[in-house]
């Protein structure tokens, strides 16, 4: 299965020419050059010519599609990804959240307690987001614990499999969001 890996989004329109302003999800801005095509959701295909590293996180993009400013504010909120199999590998411990999503969260006595549904980050750190199964026709609630190694000790892509640390909140079974 293919997987799109969501790595910048359009933040606004930079000048009179067509350039946008981006927000990378990468370590650097300036890796996204590496990319040269990037596409939309709705199968646009965006082709970097020219990139300029501004601050942290961010940098002003030079599409070959883009050709006044009018079209760049138009792309403003547009998220920009690549396929999972055109990034560089990882380490041995390492993975990128794409390949966490799907993958089934085990309890410490490997019972299936849901799925990994997202990963999110709202600024204070990684948050795992997994969804439980319904029971008896209601839909299943969502549970959401940082992502960090005290909650998340296992993480074993190669077996599709994540271990949980569920706190006892999780394991009464109470309805909600664990935070």
């Amino acid at each position: 299965m293919s997987k799109d890996v969501l790595i910048a989004a359009v933040i606004g329109a930079h000048g009179l020419k067509g350039e946008v302003k981006v927000k990378t999800f990468t370590d650097a801005a300036d890796s996204l050059k590496r990319y040269e095509r990037l596409h939309a959701r709705d199968g646009r295909v965006f082709t970097v010519q020219r990139l300029t590293p501004t601050r942290a996180g961010e940098a002003n993009v030079v599409f070959a599609e883009v050709l006044d400013r009018g079209t760049a504010e138009g792309l403003k909120g547009l998220e920009l990804f690549v396929a999972r199999a055109a990034l560089p590998g990882t380490a041995e411990d390492e993975f990128y959240h794409a390949d966490l999503v799907g993958l089934t969260a085990m309890d410490r006595e490997d019972r299936a307690i849901g799925t990994v549904k997202a990963i999110h980050n709202y600024g204070a750190g990684d948050v795992i987001e997994i969804a439980r199964p319904s029971n008896e026709g209601s839909g299943g609630d969502t549970v959401l614990l940082p992502f960090a190694r005290d909650f998340v000790p296992v993480v074993d892509v190669a077996n599709a499999r994540i271990v949980v640390a569920v706190p006892e909140e999780v394991e009464a079974g109470e309805k909600g969001t664990v935070e």
